[in-house]
């Protein structure tokens, strides 16, 4: 089962990387407009995706002929082609293309447009129902093969009963375009003159690494490999044992793992459906989100925000008022800031209170030398008051000094 897969990438982009991988590309649709496939991290059924494929008529490889339906009629198909110019489809040089085609098959003998319950029944076909001869897919299988271009698909995990489903994206792991193997048709409804081309993909068993999530898996066929030539070679337009024993197992690298719940709504997109929901890359990850916060706390404690208290007795760097170019006029010989001083400077003297000054003079006191306040670790720079001295008292160094 393939229900779900992801291709952000423009055509443009598309081609690029397919040309790198030696797979030419001679044809592609426009990146913007009408014509543009969709471009999405969460790619669902109806939507226009990206086919690789030979360049064939609509009847496909080899010459015209009926096919039956699956009801053993057997319809022409509509053509507005010159049936004279592609009698031998094979008879120039084989050129390939990128064609927007809209995901889930329709059949070109259908009359009218299905409605998405029957479309969703063709958006994949089992590689076991391709052995079997007759049936829808008979002429498909052996002239309309194509590639479909996916960035990688996605699989729920289901547990406890099925009442828990954990998405999970899968990708190659040497970070490659994946490449279905797919089938492709296009219909012209009644009364409609616009032709719509579609595409299925064709699902096999899983590989080792992903028996635990489903049993079923796309057909992957490796970038630019003769099997991948094989898959779209139009001279090979009979069914066969050799084009049967494509649709295996893919054997490389895949990166599997669990992916936002959010994607299980179509109509969501995001390039985080493709991050593992444990990245640090993926925002949406509670966990990161709190990490996120404690490294940022951590470097503001590191790098603080260092502000200046505007304070009386404080003056910033950039405060140069008219009293402190006067103050610093008296200043000769006195270093500017406080922090030169050398450790073994004898502190200043104290000054005697100016408490008459303030008290008669509405201006602000002046800033101190240097025009920094020094801060001492032992004083809050107030002064006792003066007290008067009482009789008898005397300095202790006296005392001493008259016992000797």
């Amino acid at each position: 089962m393939c229900g779900r897969y992801s291709l952000a990438l423009r055509p443009a982009q598309v081609r690029q990387m397919l040309q790198d991988n030696d797979m030419p590309v001679d044809e592609a649709p426009e990146d913007e407009g009408d014509g543009a496939p969709r471009q999405s991290y969460n790619f669902a059924p109806g939507y226009h995706g990206i086919v690789y494929r030979a360049n064939a008529p609509d009847w496909g490889a080899g010459p015209r002929r009926q096919h039956a339906n699956a009801s053993n009629e057997a319809p022409a198909e509509k053509d507005g082609q010159d049936d004279a110019a592609h009698d031998d489809s094979t008879s120039q040089l084989t050129s390939y293309k990128l064609q927007s085609m809209k995901w889930g098959l329709v059949p070109f003998w259908t009359k009218r447009n299905p409605d998405y319950g029957s479309m969703m029944k063709t958006i994949n076909c089992r590689d076991d129902s391709l052995a079997q001869s007759g049936g829808m897919w008979s002429s498909m299988k052996a002239r309309k093969r194509c590639i479909v271009i996916a960035q990688g698909f996605y699989e729920w995990l289901k547990k406890d009963g099925g009442k828990e489903k954990i998405p999970h994206f899968v990708k190659r792991k040497d970070g490659k375009l994946m490449c279905f193997a797919g089938l492709w048709d296009v219909v012209q409804y009644e009364n409609d003159e616009q032709k719509l081309y579609t595409y299925t993909i064709i699902t096999t068993s899983s590989n080792k690494q992903l028996n635990f999530l489903h049993d079923r898996m796309p057909v992957i066929l490796d970038n630019g490999s003769e099997d991948l030539r094989t898959w779209l070679d139009l001279k090979r337009h009979e069914w066969s044992q050799e084009l049967q024993a494509l649709l295996v197992p893919f054997k490389g690298e895949l990166d599997v793992y669990p992916v936002s719940k959010e994607v299980g709504k179509v109509g969501n997109n995001s390039p985080t459906f493709i991050i593992p929901i444990d990245s640090k890359e993926n925002k949406s990850n509670i966990a990161n989100f709190f990490a996120k916060g404690a490294s940022k706390k951590v470097v503001e404690e590191e790098q603080p925000d260092i502000k200046v208290k505007k304070e009386e007795g404080f003056v910033t760097e950039d405060l140069a008022g008219a009293e402190v170019k006067e103050e610093r006029k008296m200043e000769v010989g006195v270093k500017r800031e406080a922090e030169d001083t050398s450790a073994d400077e004898k502190p200043p003297k104290k000054l005697p209170a100016i408490t008459n000054i303030s008290s008669t003079t509405d201006k602000p006191p002046s800033p101190q030398k240097g025009g920094r306040q020094k801060i001492s670790a032992t004083s809050n720079r107030t002064k006792s008051p003066n007290k008067a001295k009482q009789p008898g008292t005397q300095k202790i160094t006296k005392f001493f000094g008259n016992s000797s």
